[in-house]
């Protein structure tokens, strides 16, 4: 639990952030598809984060948008719009373990990581490609979880997460998320550029590549978030 308090405390401030992603879909026989995605993000206060993300190619899915309100306790409220109903879908709790727009990250992976979300447990010391990281298992608490529990490593110095494995809820090595290519903005933030999660059940593995983070941008106002918005084009 310290561990984790640590992180959120050296990550509080940011306010705002926009930026640009790149998504890439590879299946079991190394077959590759991408999209091209807008990302809004807001900083939680009184409550967890909120995000937005915007699909903007390709044609199949252009316009579909989806939003995440993440809370401290309880269960996220996230709203799908889809473009060729004209309608938004909200995201049933027992339904969050799906696979979002058919990639590797469930809608409960979509989700900010609150830190009331889990409980903790202290595993030791380890260096992770050479960084001396430490190994907290954490478990959620949400009855509805597609995860037993996850094992997370993280940065001794920086506080950023390197690696998280997450096993089912019959103990199975599921998935695990990679971190790489971190930069520091703002003299502070640290966001990675490259995000990578990986199936080991089913072979497939979603690649999410960031670029352009925009801090503080006063185009990223409090009436994106909201699920009423949903349907109308972000800038």
């Amino acid at each position: 639990m310290e561990i984790a308090q640590e992180m959120d405390r050296r990550d509080l401030g940011w306010n705002t952030v926009r930026a640009d992603l790149t998504m890439i879909l590879t299946d079991r026989q190394g077959e590759i598809s991408t999209r091209q995605i807008r990302f809004f993000g807001r900083e939680g206060t009184e409550d967890g984060d909120q995000s937005l993300l915007v699909f903007d190619q390709p044609l199949d899915v252009k316009d579909t948008q989806f939003l995440s309100l993440s809370h401290k306790q309880g269960d996220d409220d996230q709203w799908l719009y889809l473009p060729a109903l004209k309608r938004v879908k909200r995201i049933a709790a027992a339904n969050k373990g799906g696979a979002f727009m058919g990639s590797e990250f469930s809608y409960e992976d979509m989700g900010a990581p609150e830190i009331e979300k889990y409980t903790y447990k202290y595993l030791g010391e380890e260096s992770y490609q050479t960084r001396p990281s430490f190994v907290i298992e954490r478990y959620p608490k949400d009855e509805h979880s597609l995860y037993s529990r996850q094992v997370a490593w993280i940065d001794k110095e920086l506080y950023i997460p390197w690696k998280v494995e997450y096993y089912n809820r019959r103990g199975e090595h599921l998935k695990t998320l990679f971190y790489r290519k971190y930069k520091k903005y703002l003299d502070k933030y640290w966001r990675p550029g490259e995000m990578e999660m990986v199936n080991h059940r089913s072979g497939k593995a979603t690649k999410l590549i960031w670029t352009n983070y925009r801090f503080q941008d006063p185009v990223v106002g409090d009436d994106l978030f909201t699920p009423q918005k949903l349907g109308q084009t972000a800038s």
